[in-house]
């Protein structure tokens, strides 16, 4: 597969640009019952993501392409299949490559 299913890209859960820590890729989200979020991001050009952190984990896996997570300075290469735990309160941040595809699950409501 190419992309995420079309059910998972309905436009009432695409996260707004301004709440994107990377631009020019598109992100879908879907909250649980305790607040909770999984997002699916899409990246179509390479792309540079900005430093953040969250006050609650996260967890990451590579579907497809390539992602270099930066955290506290330590680079992370994710490829296809690639899992990544990131703690609360850590600084995190890095880059994707054209056609990278990727799941995350926070433990937190990260769009509003």
């Amino acid at each position: 597969m190419n992309s995420f299913p079309g059910f998972m890209e309905s436009d009432i859960n695409k996260v707004p640009t301004d709440q994107q820590n990377t631009p020019g890729i598109k992100g879908y989200y879907y909250t649980a019952n305790d607040g909770s979020q999984m997002a699916f991001w899409t990246c179509y050009e390479d792309r540079v993501s900005n430093e953040h952190m969250h006050d609650y984990d996260e967890y990451m896996i590579c579907v497809s392409g390539e992602y270099v997570v930066t955290i506290n300075g330590q680079e992370n290469v994710l490829h296809a299949g690639d899992e990544l735990f990131i703690p609360k309160g850590t600084l995190q941040g890095g880059s994707c490559k054209a056609g990278t595809r990727t799941i995350h699950a926070f433990g937190g409501k990260r769009i509003k």
